[in-house]
């Protein structure tokens, strides 16, 4: 599982172009997003760059989100 900071997703709109995307790259990746937090959980076979490249080439930017543990 992949966790990412996504400042630009606002919207629904937003986060079904990023869903999109990211499915464009891995069909069976689920995409679970927090527009709150503007946050994205990603369970894919995709490497985090790969995943991060194809944000930021659908105008997304993103960044890992680190897990806090305990």
């Amino acid at each position: 599982m992949h966790s990412f900071h996504v400042p630009t997703m606002s919207c629904g709109g937003c986060l079904r172009t990023v869903t999109r995307a990211i499915q464009a790259l891995d069909p069976q990746a689920g995409v679970h997003g927090d527009l709150e937090r503007q946050t994205i959980d990603v369970a894919s076979t995709a490497t985090r760059d790969s995943l991060l490249q194809t944000l930021q080439e659908a105008g997304y930017p993103a960044a890992s989100e680190k897990v806090a543990l305990g």
